[in-house]
């Protein structure tokens, strides 16, 4: 734990007496769901990723005000959902693929750098006079829809969907944060990731199409001994949902994009 910035040397930081009293970090221990009910798309639902922490902050002294929460950046998006030998489509992250950023802000797109704004922070407005116990939580999983059929196929076209696999990687943080300057603690760094596989047979009838071969459980996200920097571009727009597009990449033609980036770093 420390100050990203420094505002004393003579008695301890404000922000060096913020106590971490319990943190859990875990994935639901259960396999990935498939929904076959649209003959239009294949719906899976991953399990959730949770953490939850509760902290000791001392009395705020000042007219300050400090939150406490989590900041969460995506490191690594492969995302690949087959069809045969026609091609595969892709949800990509530009800059996260070419290599220009390390990772990408997951926040809700409105409450940024924070993961959310419910249950993911907690503010305290100074001064205060007593210790503030406080608990902050947030969870995270997937529940997209990939078509039976190649994305620029026309309505009613065959089911020729053969396989999903996708693998992201993602680093969490528990933040403290004073609002006025800036100040800001990390008081714990979470790695998690999410692996999935699927196998579709096309040719069957719908409901006993899909079947999950790997996972059955996640592995379990890890606690850093040693707090993680959080890249700059991590706290800030696009946030992942945003910035990502969807290719469709055929076997012996061009990609194409079929669904553009809402936003993208300038």
């Amino acid at each position: 734990m420390g100050c990203v910035q420094s505002s004393g040397r003579c008695k301890p930081r404000f922000c060096d007496t913020i106590t971490v009293l319990e943190l859990n970090a875990s994935i639901d221990p259960k396999p990935t769901t498939i929904d076959e009910s649209s003959d239009v798309v294949l719906r899976y639902r991953t399990p959730h990723f949770r953490a939850s922490a509760q902290v000791l902050v001392p009395p705020v002294l000042k007219r300050e005000i400090w939150t406490v929460g989590w900041i969460q950046a995506c490191n690594q998006m492969d995302f690949y959902n087959h069809y045969g030998n026609e091609g595969l489509s892709s949800w990509e992250l530009p800059e996260l693929r070419s290599g220009r950023v390390l990772a990408l802000s997951d926040s809700d797109g409105v409450s940024y750098p924070w993961y959310g704004s419910t249950s993911e922070i907690y503010t305290i407005v100074g001064p205060t006079r007593r210790d503030t116990k406080l608990t902050v939580s947030m969870n995270d999983n997937f529940h997209p829809s990939v078509t039976w059929s190649v994305p620029i196929a026309t309505l009613g076209s065959p089911a020729q969907l053969t396989g999903i696999r996708r693998d992201q990687r993602f680093t969490t943080w528990l933040v403290a944060r004073n609002e006025a300057s800036g100040e800001t603690t990390l008081l714990r760094t979470v790695r998690w990731r999410m692996r999935l596989r699927i196998d579709v047979d096309p040719q069957r009838p719908l409901g006993q199409r899909a079947r999950l071969l790997e996972p059955l459980l996640q592995d379990e996200p890890q606690v850093l001994a040693k707090n993680e920097l959080i890249p700059a571009n991590a706290l800030d727009q696009p946030n992942a949902n945003d910035a990502q597009m969807l290719m469709w990449r055929p076997s012996n033609t061009q990609p194409i994009m079929v669904i553009p980036p809402k936003h993208t770093h300038t």
